[in-house]
């Protein structure tokens, strides 16, 4: 049975699941320098996707598409051919009518490649919430697990999956805050605070909270500010009054464009600016608060809600929505002893909504449980045919790879076979290089225009990684904050965050053979078994689909692609 899930709004795409296997995951955003971001604007790239993965429209048994913004119902607007095509869709969340993440919303018709097909559509929770579990290793090893979501445009969310009977149990919302107010924060202090009448009514740069996120680290958490966001959440959001009546009755969590959330949200933000604009303290100091401030919220009513509604534990818990990319948040929750351990897929944004969209479909017919998959089931690099005026080409193994970077000290673009899924370069669409260097951070975010407090993440072989890094756990998809061990701050500082973190990623043989080989070249040259990883993509754009485009780029000496290494003139 082949089952294609569509997500067809923002980090669109198509992903095939064979029975329970899946085949693979293509994001618009990862084709031809495509914007992050990108949506599917017109159904034609449908067909042009099956077709180059050998499949035809009419292979496919059940097509299943992500719902959209509303309390009720999503309604999308697409291109077919260029003829606009309007579609009516799942909504955000469940709703009184449509209460669950595993039964269709929405039945209707779309045209795909010149034919008329029938589609499910699952509210967007089900995408989040069916990525996260099916992918963990708690469904592979047939185990229970909560699942918490927690996007832009919804409150933090809780189920429970009986692993035994394959059912899901809604615990309903944690607390009443939408994801989007950790970027907002931004609008109030520091490098990105707006005029009154600037601020936001919907989402209009997705990018803020991954910039914000490395920003904290130029600050330190205030009790006073903390304090303030405190009450000003509880007078917002939780007290009995009027306004927070209203703001009940208007916010449920169906979406950024489905609701007034934002004109709420900037009304609690405001209120907290207002008092900690008495304190004399500096926007970092304010933003690092923020943040600690929204982690604890977090953790403790999570924590309340399970232990109320399950019992002490231990449990396991599955994280995804864009918050579940924030990684000192998720290692907040691994920390906490209620829980056995925390499981967050590589794509926990909505670059995995196709995916979960497509397990959820699955799910009907056979109940939620494990899908087999890897993280390398993006799309194929393109070939580069002709190598351009100004270089050269030869064949190259990994382990001159290794040489290469510990002789030049320079950075070399790396890509390989299929891309990574989710917004992770890890190792396939990657810029590679010596963390020895205290200059290469800041070479690093030059070559990629970006600003100088942004970290670049570590990879490390799994073996070595307890003795570089606390706790140095297998973390193989870049999603968990570790602690570089003071004996190693110096010896790999252009890794090392300035609040002396690192968002590690491990690499073993299982995990990628060919990074793995290069890591262990370049520990026996270097006595190092970490190197820099970053994307190798066009700012604001999604990874290069080509080594052409890398070249064509031009800021790297290096390009290694598939086992030809391009050496600028």
């Amino acid at each position: 049975m082949i089952t294609a899930g569509l997500k067809l709004t923002h980090s669109g795409g198509l992903a095939l699941l064979e029975d329970d296997k899946l085949l693979f995951h293509i994001e618009v955003q990862k084709l031809a320098n495509n914007a992050r971001y990108s949506p599917v604007a017109d159904l034609r790239l449908i067909p042009e996707i099956l077709t180059e993965h050998g499949f035809k429209v009419s292979d496919v048994d059940h097509w299943a598409l992500d719902g959209w913004d509303g309390a009720d119902y999503g309604h999308l607007s697409v291109l077919d051919h260029g003829t606009p095509l309007e579609l009516k869709v799942a909504p955000y969340r469940e709703n009184d009518t449509i209460n669950s993440l595993v039964r269709p919303g929405v039945t209707g018709e779309l045209p795909i490649g010149g034919t008329t097909v029938t589609y499910n559509s699952y509210v967007h929770m089900s995408s989040h919430f069916a990525a996260a579990y099916c992918s963990s290793p708690f469904a592979a090893r047939g185990e229970n697990s909560f699942v918490l979501v927690w996007d832009g445009g919804c409150f933090p969310r809780l189920y429970f999956v009986d692993a035994a009977r394959g059912t899901v149990e809604n615990g309903g919302e944690v607390f009443p805050l939408i994801g989007h107010s950790y970027a907002m924060a931004a609008q109030y202090f520091g490098p990105w605070a707006r005029r009154t009448g600037d601020r936001s009514q919907v989402v209009d740069d997705l990018s803020v909270a991954g910039k914000l996120m490395a920003y904290i680290a130029l600050g330190k958490p205030q009790d006073a500010v903390q304090e303030a966001m405190r009450d000003a959440f509880h007078r917002n959001f939780e007290a009995p009054t009027d306004a927070v009546a209203e703001y009940r009755r208007d916010v449920i969590g169906c979406g950024s464009t489905g609701e007034p959330s934002h004109r709420y949200t900037h009304a609690y933000l405001g209120d907290a600016a207002e008092r900690i604009a008495a304190l004399g303290v500096s926007d970092e100091d304010v933003l690092a608060s923020m943040h600690q401030f929204m982690e604890e919220l977090l953790v403790e009513r999570v924590v309340e809600k399970i232990t109320r509604w399950k019992g002490e534990g231990p449990w396991n818990l599955s994280f995804a929505g864009g918050c579940a990319l924030n990684i000192k948040w998720n290692s907040a929750l691994r920390a906490h002893p209620l829980f056995n351990d925390v499981w967050v897929p590589p794509y926990p944004d909505d670059s995995g909504s196709a995916i979960g969209t497509a397990c959820a479909e699955y799910a009907r017919g056979k109940g939620v449980s494990a899908v087999q998959w890897h993280q390398r089931q993006g799309p194929a690099l393109v070939p580069t045919p002709r190598t351009p005026d100004g270089w050269t080409a030869r064949d190259c193994t990994p382990a001159e790879v290794a040489q290469i970077l510990h002789e030049s000290g320079e950075p070399l673009v790396f890509l390989r076979g299929r891309a990574e899924l989710g917004p992770r370069a890890l190792g396939a669409r990657s810029i590679i290089a010596p963390a020895s260097d205290p200059s290469m951070k800041e070479l690093l975010n030059d070559l990629k225009k970006r600003e100088h407090y942004r970290p670049v993440a570590p990879i490390c072989l799994t073996e070595h990684a307890p003795e570089i890094f606390d706790p140095g756990t297998p973390d193989p998809y870049m999603l968990f904050d570790h602690d570089v061990r003071p004996e190693w701050l110096d010896r790999v500082p252009a890794i090392t965050h300035l609040d002396g973190t690192a968002r590690l990623q491990t690499v073993s043989n299982e995990d990628d053979p060919v990074l793995a080989e290069i890591l262990r070249t370049y520990h026996e040259l270097s006595g190092i078994p970490v190197l820099c990883n970053t994307s190798a993509n066009l700012n604001g754009h999604g990874f290069f689909p080509d080594a052409a485009s890398a070249m064509e780029w031009g800021r790297t000496r290096y390009v290694w692609a598939d086992g030809v290494l391009y050496s600028k003139a």
